[in-house]
Formats: structure tokens, sequence, C-alpha cells
């Protein structure tokens, strides 16, 4: 059994990609579950039982009948999910996001739910598609759900405020009119509406200013469900907004969590920036901070700022409680490697814009390996080949060994960093014109695509090869191996074109795309055939902090 720490949680707790974390308790157990955009699993969980080590459980919506992410836009898809316990069954509820560009936002939300964590989850309910960042209250036999509502005309700001509206548990639907809450005067554009009873008071926090560098977690609070509310006089509970030199930037979009002796959490997002407010390659992470309430009944994070090291709650195991081995160390998070070994892919990984179905991926077909059918070309918002895991750390490597006999120029596979459609690094396999297997490195920048020839290298009789990759801060390097020892391939490449900064486009004041989700390092097959050639991979290894 190992020891049990209490002192220190180490933030961020969930790096790489993991924000919005909507955080839950249910007895000992903690629950955390975070936005997934285009990527399957939809709905990353994890779990742990004293908030300093984290366990992924993978993620809640694994089949096309619980979520579909055919044609999703850049960064659309699952927007901040919501996690929540009532009548013995979690509830989950979350935005899919098809639309949010021309001032429109296409978001309906859906229910799922199940008797454990780990599900099985329920088919998903349509709830609506007023807006969203929805989420669940319940108040005793009563819930409630919330969400922003969105307004497409022109000279609105596109937010028509936060309205509440009755779910009915048994009958697993909305009832009655939706109720716009009262906020305070001034309130501006808020998302990501959670509320809490404490006392006689309603406690509304949200989230302030934008996604970007002026994030904020904010605190109203009501004697009445739906207001009106006032705002803490003390300002935001935790904001990065007037320090640019912190660590730890863009704090917002937070969720409390009581612990089972009566001390409280905020969970909430951050970033990591390469330089002062510069881009964020890792994305938005989840980090956390103790709460303690004032005589007048406010909450309070003790600065107010985000840290990279609060005290933890030392929390005695509870009944049931799994044991810490079992739990990852914060910044290591499914470091090591992967021989495909097993029937299912590992809780690290994910596929882009479908599920890891038999059609396109395979752990059987040859055993010890993972094969993947070529897909579509990297502007197709169908069918991609791609399996992904998030980059954790401003310094790591990524490694795998590759087996691939392409037949013509149309065969490609490989090893990507990736970040969306428009924004990649892909070292890849492929076949001369004279159908001779050769290495090269492909490149797209803001949609702008690029292929070094020039700089090919032929492979001969050589189709298995180590192939991998190197970030540090702002600079990105590929290697490879034929059987001779690591060799560099290609230039010294600008890692930031894999951030959220580099990814959003806004012109004009419009949304011409997102920056949401952070940098992953992947496995991809291309058949621009439409034939499926197949790829085998092997032995993919991961180490952050390197």
């Amino acid at each position: 059994m190992h020891n049990r720490p209490t002192g220190l949680i180490r933030n961020p707790v969930l790096p790489g990609s993991h924000p919005d974390p909507s955080i839950l308790r249910v007895g000992p157990d903690f629950y955390l579950a975070t936005s997934t955009f285009e990527w399957y699993p939809g709905v990353r969980l994890h779990h742990s039982t004293d908030l300093a080590h984290w366990r992924p459980l993978g993620g809640a919506l694994t089949g096309i009948r619980q979520l579909d992410l055919t044609g999703c836009p850049d960064s659309g898809g699952v927007w901040a999910p919501s996690l929540s316990h009532a009548d013995g069954l979690f509830h989950l509820v979350h935005s899919n996001v098809s639309t949010y560009t021309g001032g429109f936002t296409d978001c309906p939300n859906f229910l799922t739910t199940a008797p454990s964590i780990e599900g099985p989850w329920s088919e998903p309910v349509l709830l609506h598609a007023r807006g969203f960042d929805t989420s669940l209250f319940h108040d005793g036999a009563d819930s409630w759900l919330l969400n922003l509502v969105h307004d497409w005309r022109p000279g609105h700001g596109g937010s028509a405020g936060l309205e509440a509206r009755r779910y009915d548990r048994a009958g697993r639907r909305l009832t009655g009119d939706a109720v716009p809450i009262a906020l305070p005067p001034q309130a501006g554009w808020i998302e990501g509406p959670n509320l809490y009873r404490r006392g006689p008071w309603y406690y509304l926090l949200t989230a302030d200013g934008g996604t970007g560098y002026d994030h904020q977690v904010t605190v109203s609070r009501s004697r009445t469900l739906t207001g009106p509310y006032e705002r803490d006089p003390n300002g935001p509970l935790l904001t990065a907004r007037d320090h640019p030199d912190l660590p730890l930037q863009k704090a917002g979009h937070g969720s409390l969590v009581e612990t089972g002796d009566g001390r409280w959490y905020l969970a909430y997002l951050v970033a990591r920036p390469h330089g002062r407010r510069g881009s964020c390659v890792l994305g938005r992470e989840t980090a956390l901070a103790p709460v303690t309430w004032t005589a007048d009944g406010w909450p309070r994070t003790g600065t107010g700022l985000p840290a990279l090291e609060v005290p933890a709650p030392g929390l005695p195991p509870g009944p049931g409680a799994t044991d810490l081995g079992d739990f990852a160390d914060p910044g290591v998070l499914a470091d090591g490697t992967d021989g495909f070994d097993g029937p299912v892919l590992g809780p690290h990984w994910s596929t882009l814009r479908r599920p890891a179905s038999h059609d396109w991926l395979s752990l059987t077909e040859r055993p010890s390996h993972l094969r993947l059918h070529g897909g579509r070309s990297p502007q197709s918002l169908i069918g991609p080949s791609l399996v992904a895991r998030r980059l954790t750390a401003a310094r790591c490597a990524f490694e795998a060994t590759m087996e691939y006999r392409p037949g013509t120029f149309q065969h490609l596979a490989g090893i990507t960093a990736y970040y969306n459609t428009g924004n990649w690094y892909f070292l890849y396999v492929t076949a001369d014109d004279a159908g001779e297997p050769v290495l090269r490195l492909a490149s797209c920048d803001r949609g702008r695509l690029g292929v070094d020839e020039a700089g090919q290298a032929r492979l001969g009789g050589a189709t298995r090869l180590r192939l991998g990759l190197d970030v540090d801060g702002a600079e990105l390097r590929f290697r490879h191996d034929t059987g001779g020892g690591w060799e560099p391939f290609g230039p010294v490449l600008d890692a930031t074109v894999l951030s959220d900064e580099h990814a959003e486009h806004i012109e004009d004041g419009r949304i011409r795309s997102l920056g949401f989700t952070g940098a992953f390092a992947g496995l991809w097959a291309w058949d621009l055939t439409g034939g499926g050639h197949h790829a085998d991979f092997d032995e993919v290894t991961y180490r952050s902090g390197h």
C-alpha cells in the first residue's frame, strides 16, 4: 500500500488540453470532466481520492450514437461538460457545437446518465439548443438546467444572458419555461454558469472576460435561484489578468467542490504560455485552489491568483478508495511506452472526429500492433485516420515504430505534431514517382501547405523504422532511425504554430476560427485513393520534461 501524501497539489493537476473542468465528489471519490472538442472519446474523465493525484478513466462518450462529430469544425464539438450526481446516477450534460462562425452558434445540448463513472452511459437525450455551457443544479428533489443564451442578431453582443429551466429527473426532460437569471448590473458577457447552495444563499459561479488573458472566475449570490444576484464586492474569485508574469495564465471557468470534512476547492482552467503572454502550445489545463469562506459568506482563494503549488486537503482513505499506486503524478501523465498489447486503446489516446472503430483501426489484425487503415486528407472533416495524445509539458518527446509499404504518392503514414486541420507538421513515408519508399516532411501553417521534397530521405529496402519528434519550448525537431541510430530530419520548426493563439482567427470582430484544443502528437495514415491502405505502429513512447 502506498503512503498517502498530505502536502501539496502541484498545478496543473491535469496537464495538456483539459479545459473547462467540472469537479464532483461522490463519497470519498472526486471526479473531473473536461472538454474534448473534435476528439473522441468525448468528455475526458479523471478520478482522485486526494485531489493531488488523478487517474485517467478515458472518455464517457465512446460511440457515434453517444456523440456524432462527423463534419465537426476545428475547436467545435464537445464544449464545457458538466458532471453531477443525483438519485444514485451520474448526470453528464454537454454541448456539441457544429457551427460557431458568422455570428451563429449551433449547439445542441445533451444529457446522458450512468450508475457508475465508468458507465455504461445511456444514449443521450437532446435537451435544447438555445445556447451553450449547460450545467445541472440539483437542489433536493428539484433540478435546474442553466446555460448561456446565444443571440445571433448583429449588434446584440452574442449573448442574451443566462437562463434556468426546470429538469425532470424521472422523465429525463425539461419542463416549464426558461426563466432569465437576473444578473448583477454591468455583468457583460458571462458564461460557464455553475450554481451552488450554501446556507440561505445561492452562489452563481461564472466565467468572465473571454477565454484569453483577461479570463476570470467570478461569484455572485442571491437568496432566490433566479436572482437578482449581487456580485462579490471583493472582485474576481480568481484571475491572472493583471499579472502577466505569472507562470499560470488565462485562469477562469471554475467549478467548486466540498471535501468530506467541510473544506472547499475550486477547479479552474489555466494555460502556460511560451514567454510573456505568448503562445500556449499545451492548450488550457486544469488547476485547483483551496477555498475558504468569509464571515459574511463569500468564498476566497487566498491571493486570488493561480499558483503552481497549493495545500492539499490530506484526506484519509475512504471506503473503497483506490490505491494511489494506480494514480498518475502531475506532469507525467501517461509517460512511458505503449506496445498495443491490449484489446482497446489506452485512456491517454484520442481519435479525430470518429470513434476508434474496427472499420479503420485494429489492435487484433496484427497482434501487438496498432493497425491504421489510411483515411482522408487533413482538410477533410470526415474520415481521418489519426490517433494522438495530448502534449503535457513544454519539453517532451514522442517516438513510434512504424512498418509501412506505400504503393503510390497517395499513400502516406507517419507521426505528426498536430493542432487542427490548418496547423500541423507531418513526418511521413510515401512512394516517389518511381514507386520507391521515401521519408518526407510536410507542414501546414494557417492552411498554407508545404512539402520538402528536396530534403527527402530514400529508404531503400527499409520498411520498418523508428520516427521521433522533440518539443523544446518554441522549437520542434523531427528525427528517424532505420537501424543505425537516430538521425535528425529536416529543419528546426516553429512549435508555436501548434498553439491556441496561432489557430484563432478573428476578422472585423467576427470569428473565423477558434483555438481551444492545445497540441497533440500522434500516428497518422492517409490513403488519398480511398482504398484504406494500412500502416502498422508499435512501441510508441512519450516522455515529458526530458
